[in-house]
């Protein structure tokens, strides 16, 4: 069978799972921190600011999965910006896609769904039929905008991911020069 020639990385599983825990306890302290400290117009910009960050992430991760070396190959030569860093990406393609869908975007899904779900409880407090509405009504325009966001991305991803993915090699190339 052929999906069972390549052997499983598990140092590299193991890499995975601790760097989500991470993530996942990064983003939750952040948006802990902001629910804590801020008003319900800070509350809803963490939320939002969550929601984008799955949905770029997951774009980039199908990107990086859809898009052809050939054309970084060329600009590479031609000594384009970020077409190196755009290379790395695609000859790591698995290792990429995995940390931009399932590491950031997945971890920003949940942060997103647990962040609803405390500003729903901060707004539902004396309890009455209009605030647990109103706490429907938060999660599901969540969850439709992280599920809509998400397939529109894919679809934007699918037919751009050659400029995806150099202008991330291109985010990493100006990284790279100011260190």
């Amino acid at each position: 069978m052929y999906f069972m020639k390549k052997k499983t990385n598990f140092k590299w599983l193991i890499k995975i799972v601790l760097i989500s825990v991470a993530a996942s306890m990064v983003f939750t302290l952040v948006s802990t921190e902001i629910l804590g400290r801020a008003g319900y117009v800070f509350a809803f910009a963490a939320l939002a600011v969550f929601v984008v960050i799955g949905i770029v992430f997951d774009m980039i991760g199908i990107a990086v999965a859809a898009a052809n070396e050939a054309p970084f190959h060329s600009m590479a030569a031609r000594r384009e910006s970020g077409a190196v860093q755009a290379l790395r990406l695609l000859k790591n393609a698995d290792k990429t896609s995995s940390f931009c869908n399932d590491v950031v975007g997945d971890v920003s899904g949940i942060v997103s769904g647990s962040t609803a779900a405390m500003i729903a409880a901060m707004l539902m407090q004396g309890i009455n039929a209009e605030n647990a509405l109103l706490s429907l009504l938060i999660s599901g325009v969540v969850t439709g905008l992280t599920i809509g966001g998400k397939a529109a991305g894919k679809t934007i991803a699918f037919n751009n991911c050659t400029a995806i993915v150099l202008s991330v090699g291109r985010l990493f190339a100006a990284f790279s020069r100011k260190n």
